[in-house]
């Protein structure tokens, strides 16, 4: 088979790359209408969809920029809002340090103001304490004093401005002694 193919291509003299006259015109004439083809129909259509597809990219190139933009503008208007916020909780931190530290101030002399009439109270029912168990005791020491001077005298001291008298002065010479005492 390749000896025929061989002794084929002997007996013809024509170069194998230059094709034949009719097929070569036959072959310009298809050439030619494909090109027409494509030069009127796809080619125009192929150009319109190339450039919507640029206007496509280009436009969503524009909005994606403009987007950054707006991006960016939100963001700048983000940081500024949470600096206004760091700063007014910062604000409001401050204040309320300084109200704590004056209600703990309020209520630290609020609980002087107490304790000091508590104590003033309480030196005010001992005095009164004192001033009751003083009279109650002179009342009894008189009564001691007036039943053992009754039995001292052999009498009754039974009047009541006599008895005064004596307990009154019993008293007071016990107090200056007290009072010498010291």
């Amino acid at each position: 088979m390749i000896a025929n193919l061989v002794q084929l291509a002997a007996e013809e003299k024509q170069n194998p790359l230059i094709p034949a006259g009719p097929e070569l015109l036959v072959g310009t004439i298809a050439f030619a209408i494909v090109f027409f083809f494509f030069w009127k129909k796809l080619l125009p259509n192929i150009n319109k969809v190339l450039e919507e597809r640029r206007a496509a990219i280009e436009g969503g190139i524009e909005e994606a920029d403009a987007m950054k933009v707006e991006a960016q503008s939100v963001l700048e208007q983000y940081k500024a809002q949470l600096a206004e916020a760091r700063h007014e909780a910062a604000r409001l931190r401050q204040e309320a340090q300084e109200q704590g530290a004056t209600l703990i101030a309020e209520m630290r002399a609020e609980g002087q103001r107490q304790r000091e009439e508590i104590v003033a109270a309480g030196h005010a029912q001992i005095e009164a304490d004192r001033k009751a168990a003083a009279q109650t005791l002179r009342q009894d020491v008189g009564r001691l004093a007036t039943d053992l001077a009754g039995k001292l005298v052999g009498e009754a001291l039974e009047d009541h401005a006599r008895q005064s008298r004596v307990i009154d002065r019993f008293l007071d010479e016990l107090e200056e002694k007290a009072e010498a005492a010291r």
